[in-house]
């Protein structure tokens, strides 16, 4: 059985007295497992909360080393790219320009990778649906702001290298090879 009371106020002072008008009316009757109504919704979704935050975790993660690769990939076709960025340079090019020059490659890597996301994710829609709460599987807001948010990690992922390809002495570049 089951017995519910609404109050206005905090209940937990309330506990004592209701259990004692439930003892004058029937001894035998024992009241336990009292908890608030927000106690036993908390409880209640805890499993979903517990999901949401670790997938929450997990994406978090998967954004870092997303970033960590990208830097990895940038650092190496900058690297590698050495030579050509002092010949650049010699001739004439201004460090933005070269900054320039490798992030809008990185842009353009990532904005390809965005956009075979975004139709991959409005394919996969059913199969996510249930786990939304709040939002449709095709929220173009929700949608909009995860691409923003994955290109902006690609440029800051991109950006050390870059910048660190603006530093190049050009005699150096020459000189290596």
């Amino acid at each position: 059985m089951t017995f519910m009371l609404r109050t206005g106020s905090d209940p937990h002072p309330l506990v004592g007295a209701v259990r004692n008008v439930v003892q004058q009316l029937d001894k035998n009757q024992p009241v336990m497992d009292v908890a608030t109504m927000d106690d036993v919704i908390a409880a209640s979704i805890a499993p979903r909360r517990f999901n949401a935050m670790l997938l929450g975790i997990f994406a978090l993660l998967a954004l870092i080393l997303a970033a960590v690769g990208i830097y990895g990939m940038v650092a190496c076709s900058c690297s590698q790219r050495t030579h050509e960025f002092g010949i650049r340079m010699a001739l004439g090019a201004e460090r933005r320009q070269v900054l320039r020059t490798v992030l809008a490659a990185s842009a353009r890597i990532a904005l390809g990778g965005t956009a075979i996301g975004l139709v991959a994710a409005l394919g996969l829609t059913r199969l996510i649906s249930s786990m939304l709460y709040g939002i449709s599987a095709h929220d173009p807001l929700t949608l909009a702001a995860v691409a923003l948010l994955l290109l902006l990690m690609a440029l800051v992922g991109a950006y050390l290298p870059a910048r660190r390809a603006t530093k190049v002495d050009p005699m150096v570049a020459l000189r290596c090879e």
